[in-house]
């Protein structure tokens, strides 16, 4: 028996003039574009993966943010007088297809942490293109979508390293791109290893250092 096509997603007509405010007034059924993203001025924090809306926690956890902050300041301190940049969420990363243009756009994340080494991606509403490096910080109840969902992304729209982030397990696994355009993971990173980027040549990063005072 032949697999009936799947309908084509419906998109939704651009609005400029008429702001959401509300988080229950999105009908997830529907396609939105980053046209549709910038008009939404409710609190809740969300993410569009081709079109669909997936809801974001509405906060990071301490130890979250405890994780994110010791890799940021190590990357930070490394880059600071290269002409990369790195950032921490929220910021967004928009991802283009065939044009920039935002109505055009239907994937937009925000990492946990992103290094851009191309300063030309960079604009006032964050970056417009696959940064270099993404690290994704796993939390109770997103590994799913982090795993799935941001691993296909991350690999179709050529993210040169991936970085898995477990509180649970304090590790780190790093995917890296490969000449064929498919992610290649590493070995699984544990306590008193270090790691290295080819994205960042000559920076190291001692995972004691990362999950450090985390009680």
């Amino acid at each position: 028996m032949m697999e009936k096509p799947r309908p084509e997603p419906k998109p939704y007509p651009i609005r400029e003039d008429e702001p959401v405010w509300q988080f229950n007034d999105i009908d997830a059924s529907l396609t939105y574009s980053y046209s549709n993203y910038l008009n939404w001025l409710f609190d809740d924090r969300v993410e569009l993966i081709k079109g669909k809306v997936f809801k974001m926690s509405p906060a990071p956890s301490r130890v979250h943010q405890e994780i994110c902050g010791n890799i940021f300041v190590s990357m930070k301190t490394f880059i600071e007088k290269s002409p990369s940049k790195v950032y921490t969420a929220p910021f967004d990363v928009r991802f283009p297809k065939e044009s920039k243009e935002d109505s055009a756009v239907f994937t937009v994340l925000q990492p946990d942490i992103c290094v851009i080494c191309d300063k030309s991606k960079l604009d006032d509403r964050g970056c417009i293109g696959a940064p270099d490096l993404v690290v994704e910080i796993l939390s109770p109840g997103n590994n799913k979508k982090e795993l799935l969902h941001k691993y296909r992304v991350y690999e179709e729209f050529g993210v040169k390293e991936y970085w898995v982030v477990s509180q649970s397990d304090q590790s780190i696994l790093i995917y890296t791109l490969n000449d064929m355009g498919r992610f290649q993971p590493s070995k699984i990173f544990t306590s008193s290893e270090k790691i290295t980027s080819s994205v960042l040549p000559g920076f190291e990063l001692a995972l004691d250092d990362v999950f450090k005072d985390l009680e």
